[in-house]
């Protein structure tokens, strides 16, 4: 990669594990704050913007927990799933979850991931696009799957990375975006605040 700026550090806006072991994957020195962020969708926001304004919430909300240091970057970020006009988040239960499993079933849905990353100057934001295809799902498929306990957490019900990848025929786009961290459009983002990748002899912090 580039030469890096050396004093710069990287906040992870999130306590998200499954984006934290993106960053680690790619050997980013990283430390962790878990933000609160009101995350509910204006009227008639659409949802690019929507998951935009979650992400620069988070970054910032990140920033100032850390004291808003001239050398320190926030990532922030967040995802979302899109079928057709609607946007599917976190299942509530297991009615709204089935619900979302019979809206995605057979069909192409599109999951959005913005990124934000935000210093004492300047605030760089993008968007990510994967369209997935899933596989048809019967009822005694979906009531497994929730079982399992795996789609409580998940945007849009579902874990790629986990036991949700047997849902999915088929992805067009970024996988590490519909993990939570889209890699490829991360990654300009770090060279250009100068945070350096593919350090693996210095360990990833988590904390």
């Amino acid at each position: 990669m580039p030469e890096a700026k050396s004093d710069s550090r990287l906040l992870l806006a999130s306590a998200s594990p499954r984006r934290a072991e993106l960053l680690m994957q790619i050997g980013v020195p990283f430390s962790t704050a878990a933000t609160q962020v009101e995350e509910t969708r204006r009227v008639d926001e659409d949802p690019q913007s929507y998951v935009l304004r979650l992400a620069e919430d988070k970054a910032r909300a990140g920033l100032a927990l850390a004291g808003g240091s001239e050398r320190l970057w926030s990532l922030g970020a967040d995802t979302i799933v899109v079928a057709g006009e609607q946007v599917l988040e976190k299942p509530r239960e297991f009615a709204d979850f089935a619900r979302m499993m019979q809206l995605l079933s057979g069909g192409e849905h599109k999951v959005l991931t913005a990124i934000c990353l935000t210093g004492a100057r300047e605030t760089f934001r993008e968007v990510a696009e994967t369209r997935v295809r899933f596989r048809p799902l019967d009822r005694r498929l979906i009531e497994a799957y929730w079982e399992t306990g795996e789609p409580v957490d998940k945007a849009g019900g579902y874990g790629i990375q986990g036991m949700g990848a047997l849902l999915v025929a088929s992805i067009e786009g970024s996988y590490s975006n519909v993990v939570g961290l889209p890699l490829e459009t991360l990654a300009p983002l770090l060279e250009r605040a100068g945070i350096p990748y593919w350090q693996f002899d210095k360990r990833s912090e988590l904390g």
